[in-house]
């Protein structure tokens, strides 16, 4: 089942918020009503995925951290791990580019495009020494 922030939850497992939809998304929203928050709920959405059995789940493994920004305080807390994090490892946390190119689903071709495109950057010179 899927929970949106329950009080006690089922299992240690949470949503962090990564998601990817086909092109059925759109009309599958449109049948989602706003919840007591006067919100449209992505769990809505995913549990409709659920029942119709094409919700695919991946759970992270270790190296995985999930970071809640819902506050000023858990933010700044983010801000600052990722910080370390790229400068202490020389790694970019959250770059797109890097884990398409390194499994393969855009080749060096692709990967120069983006390379050009933040050219400017701190962000491109990090991709121009992939």
């Amino acid at each position: 089942s899927l929970e949106e922030k329950p009080s006690k939850p089922k299992s240690n497992y949470a949503v962090p918020g990564i998601y990817f939809f086909d092109r059925k998304v759109v009309e599958l929203v449109k049948t989602l009503k706003p919840s007591s928050r006067g919100e449209l709920e992505i769990t809505d959405l995913n549990r409709l995925y659920l029942e119709l059995g094409e919700l695919r789940v991946e759970i992270l493994g270790r190296g995985t951290t999930w970071l809640d920004t819902g506050t000023p305080d858990s933010l700044a807390d983010a801000t600052q791990f990722v910080q370390v994090i790229q400068q202490r490892q020389g790694l970019k946390i959250a770059c797109p580019e890097e884990v398409a190119y390194l499994q393969g689903r855009i080749d060096r071709k692709k990967l120069g495009e983006s390379v050009i495109k933040y050219a400017k950057s701190a962000y491109g010179q990090y991709l121009a020494s992939l």
